[in-house]
């Protein structure tokens, strides 16, 4: 089944060129899959409970525009499968109207959260979310190719600011974290993210920026160049 939520564009959300910024989608596709859970009863507590846990693997956000404040929303998600340990679910950002803003791809990966080890999904774990087709979108590999070249910049440490309720680095803050190394103009078109491990607070994150034909990429790395995030921007 699929969940949505409506909202009006606030000036809290928008940037210095007055639209809503690239983490506020990211945000409202978070609060999106859950609240969908927290309805389902398949939310934080229950997970917890249950020593689980869902963490993201892949992002892929394609964005037609950016709505400006005071704008009126829909956002809505849907699960479309769920195989092994992974599952799989969409976004849409659409005007009152029904003009389609952003959509996305997601892959989440269910894990022990005691061991931090993936576990397979049982039927009691996904039977209230029921499955909606999939969107009809052009789909990017989940793996991103890392270039061969790229530039070090200086690095910097986890703060309290950047951690969600699990204890490390929330997966929209890499993002944020790495448009600070595109050039400000930079219309983003689609974004992708492979998540590789976990930051915590304390850790060193060095980033590595590398552009060609129009694509940037930014590959948050701790100090021994292990990838903790890669981030694509087109």
């Amino acid at each position: 089944m699929s969940y949505s939520f409506n909202s009006r564009i606030r000036f809290s959300e928008i940037g210095e060129d007055r639209q809503l910024t690239i983490n506020s989608i990211i945000n409202y596709f978070q609060d999106c899959s859950n609240f969908h859970s927290e309805m389902l009863d398949l939310g934080i507590e229950t997970l917890e409970k249950r020593q689980r846990a869902w963490m993201l693997s892949a992002w892929q956000i394609n964005i037609n525009r950016r709505p400006v404040m005071g704008e009126e929303v829909t956002i809505s998600t849907w699960p479309y499968d769920f195989k092994g340990f992974y599952g799989y679910r969409n976004f849409v950002l659409q005007t009152k109207s029904g003009e389609m803003i952003a959509y996305a791809n997601s892959i989440w990966v269910y894990l022990n959260s005691v061991s931090g080890s993936p576990v397979r999904i049982n039927p009691q774990d996904v039977d209230g979310y029921g499955l909606e087709e999939k969107l009809d979108m052009e789909y990017a590999p989940r793996k991103i190719a890392i270039p061969q070249e790229s530039t070090k910049k200086e690095s910097f440490t986890v703060m309290r600011h950047h951690l969600d309720v699990y204890h490390h680095v929330n997966n929209g803050q890499y993002i944020q974290m790495a448009i600070e190394y595109i050039p400000a103009d930079f219309q983003i078109r689609q974004l992708r993210v492979e998540y590789k491990n976990q930051a915590v607070l304390g850790s060193r994150i060095m980033p590595l920026v590398s552009s060609k034909e129009g694509i940037y990429t930014v590959i948050l790395t701790d100090e021994e160049k292990q990838p903790y995030a890669v981030v694509e921007f087109q």
